[in-house]
């Protein structure tokens, strides 16, 4: 019999996949009864539904990411329902030690089911530098499982090493246990997860998103999950995004800055050029606070103390790949501008507060650039391009692995490219010191290995000069 699909079977749909997450006995209080004691007078579907609810207010997609300073984590999650609660219980020796409320928002997603669910954040404030904590979040509904984490190290004058990815689904994320793998041995301080997320994290009715961030459960948990918005998140104003995660500033994650040890990281939102009809009104406040924000960072007194400025944001200003949008374009947005006026480029603004890295995902795909500007490659030699370079570097690792498969590249290679790879794979990167920027490439088709690696190295963190003689 041909069973027609109705909004009524996609919500039984719905109830049975949270049912199957049900534990087998549960000693949890619902409403003041306590939930085994009370399911032994119950019939058999009114004891699955009372467990059922009592799983609505579990703690999930539990994930980290840094506050407004070096001393604060801010804790994320959800439930299905509102338990009436939201804390976290964390300590160096055990939970016990400290309690920390927070604060909880209804977010509904835009899908033919309206489902909701609650998000809850809670900022863990003066906590002690370079220190191991233990932590759970939840409250009196329902506790999620004991997590850690490690903070951050006082000063500058430190080597922290990052993850760096973009546009992993939650289909074919290929990349991702091993990433798991070197979490778990705290290969990582940080993950930088550069745009497009889930494939989308708002189809199915949300539940695409659902299943996505429990698979970074096990990575997020532990290690601050920094990110900034790609094409994919886009759907309702980018409502999934702003949502889900949790990023310093005031500007709902779409952009934001944030220190660790001698960088400065700048995350961006390269979207508002692109969806110009949530208006246009976001590249021009974007570009003002970039630019305030990259004039604080350079100025001497800052660059002395943090020299490496690195910005991330998810579509490349340049790429060798095949197609006929962004990138694979002579004039990317990002680089020279909103269409047609050809006004707030980011490449004479990076260029003129001297820049060192520029992260991008998008393609699906690995490529090292040159020192570059305007498509004039401007290394610091022939021998030791790296070494001083006189224009900032681009980088884009958007091959962590989603359903839309491997972006190919152009058969003739560009001048200004140095590296490409079509494999699956993720970076590393790690500020070796104030003057060293070590970089890797990992290949998971190839079993982990490195395919490629460089050091940039700068000796004077400052504008960069054009030939002519002139600042940019």
């Amino acid at each position: 019999m041909l069973v027609r699909k109705t909004k009524s079977n996609k919500i039984l749909s719905v109830i049975i996949f949270w049912c199957a997450f049900i534990p087998h006995s549960y000693s949890e209080k619902l409403n003041g009864t306590d939930v085994s004691e009370e399911t032994d007078a119950m019939s058999p579907f009114e004891s699955i539904m009372a467990s059922y609810k009592l799983v609505r207010y579990q703690p999930r997609h539990v994930h980290l990411s840094y506050g407004s300073n070096p001393t604060e984590m801010v804790v994320t999650w959800s439930t299905i329902d509102d338990p009436g609660s939201t804390s976290v219980e964390f300590g160096i020796e055990k939970i016990a030690e400290n309690r920390v409320n927070g604060t909880a928002t209804l977010f509904e997603d835009h899908g033919e089911l309206k489902l909701k669910q609650y998000i809850h954040r809670v900022i863990l404030r003066e906590l002690q530098p370079g220190q191991n904590y233990v932590y759970h979040c939840g409250g009196d509904m329902g506790w999620s499982a004991e997590f850690y984490f490690r903070t951050m190290q006082n000063g500058t004058n430190w080597s922290p090493k990052f993850a760096v990815y973009g546009d992993m689904g939650n289909e074919n994320a290929q990349s991702l246990p091993r990433l798991q793998r070197e979490v778990e041995m705290g290969s990582y301080d940080a993950i930088l997860h550069v745009g497009d997320f889930a494939y989308d994290m708002n189809s199915d009715n949300g539940l695409i998103g659902d299943g996505f961030m429990e698979q970074i459960e096990p990575i997020a948990a532990y290690v601050p999950y920094m990110t900034c918005p790609g094409n994919h998140e886009q759907k309702n104003n980018f409502s999934h995004y702003k949502n889900r995660f949790s990023m310093p500033g005031p500007y709902k994650s779409m952009m934001y800055s944030w220190n660790m040890g001698p960088i400065h990281f700048i995350s961006i939102s390269t979207e508002f050029y692109y969806f110009l009809k949530y208006g246009i009104n976001q590249v021009i406040e974007q570009y003002e606070w970039l630019k305030a924000d990259l004039l604080e960072a350079s100025k001497p007194v800052n660059r002395e103390e943090r020299p490496w400025i690195i910005v991330y944001g998810h579509r490349p200003m340049y790429c060798s790949n095949m197609g006929t949008d962004d990138c694979t374009n002579f004039d990317a947005f990002t680089r020279v501008g909103i269409p047609f006026l050809h006004i707030n480029g980011l490449e004479d603004l990076f260029m003129e507060n001297g820049v060192d890295l520029a992260i991008w995902a998008h393609q699906h795909s690995y490529e090292r650039m040159f020192p570059l500007y305007n498509y004039q490659v401007y290394k610091g030699s022939e021998t030791e391009p790296y070494k001083n370079p006189k224009a900032l570097v681009h980088i884009t690792t958007g091959s962590a692995g989603c359903k839309e498969d491997h972006a190919e590249f152009k058969k003739e290679k560009p001048a200004w490219t140095a590296f490409r790879s079509s494999d699956y794979g993720y970076s590393r990167l790690q500020a070796m010191n104030k003057t060293h920027l070590y970089w890797e490439q990992v290949s998971d088709d190839q079993e982990g290995i490195v395919v490629d690696s460089f050091y940039l190295i700068r000796e004077n963190h400052s504008s960069y000069q054009i030939p002519d003689g002139s600042n940019v």
